[in-house]
């Protein structure tokens, strides 16, 4: 009885293993498996809990009330989103598409809010994600007020292929022109323009699929 008591205090003393938590499934949580163009949620619907991307690529857009469409993020793996619900939201504001097969955690809301209380491990995972998607708004800000279309388009290819992170990934998933557009407010027939200039200077590669190169870089560091 003593030895199963110490074993129950060990086990209990064990940290907090945020990323085992984030990659299974359990109470109040569940892994979802979308396919490519598959609707995650919807701007309007019920904002009810957390989601956390395992595996994938996914888009986040924003529709007016006009019809208007504009991509406002892309996410990939490791990333939070939803996560409007835990401050006040009821309904989403924004609609969440998988623009490659995607795996999705769902947290519910209640056990999200008592992780960060009660698992400062997993608070901090969570208040970094935080802090890197601000500073990323602001610099998608500044990004779009004063850099030429051109640049706008370079800079989103290298964040998309995780330029700077610990795992870059050079092979994009397959992501339209009209899509790209929307992302750095421009036109199309902008877009096709420069992806034809990047790939001639060899600073893309396009065969089938879009492979980006380190040399993009000089692009968003040419004044």
């Amino acid at each position: 009885m003593v030895a199963k008591t110490r074993a129950v205090a060990a086990k209990r003393r064990q940290p907090f293993d945020a990323e085992a938590y984030l990659q299974s499934t359990g109470p109040a949580r569940k892994v979802v498996k979308h396919r490519r163009g598959e609707e995650i949620f919807a701007q309007g619907d019920p904002a009810t809990d957390v989601r956390y991307l395992q595996k994938g690529v996914i888009k986040i857009s924003v529709l007016s009330r006009i019809g208007k469409e504009a991509v406002i993020a892309m996410l990939s793996p490791g990333d939070f989103f939803g996560e409007g619900a835990l401050a006040g939201q009821t309904v989403r504001i924004e609609t969440a598409t998988a623009l490659a097969p995607s795996s999705v955690l769902t947290i519910e809301k209640e056990a999200m809010v008592r992780l960060l209380h009660e698992e400062p491990l997993f608070a901090d995972r969570f208040l970094s994600h935080m802090l890197a998607r601000n500073m990323r708004i602001e610099a998608d800000l500044v990004d779009q007020l004063f850099n030429s279309s051109e640049k706008r388009l370079a800079r989103t290819l290298l964040l998309l292929a995780r330029y700077g992170q610990a795992n870059p990934q050079r092979t994009l998933p397959k992501i339209s022109q009209e899509t790209l557009a929307e992302m750095i407010g421009a036109t199309r027939a902008r877009v096709n323009f420069f992806m034809n200039k990047f790939r001639k200077l060899g600073l893309i590669e396009y065969n089938g699929s879009l492979k980006v190169n380190s040399s993009l870089l000089t692009v968003v560091l040419h004044d």
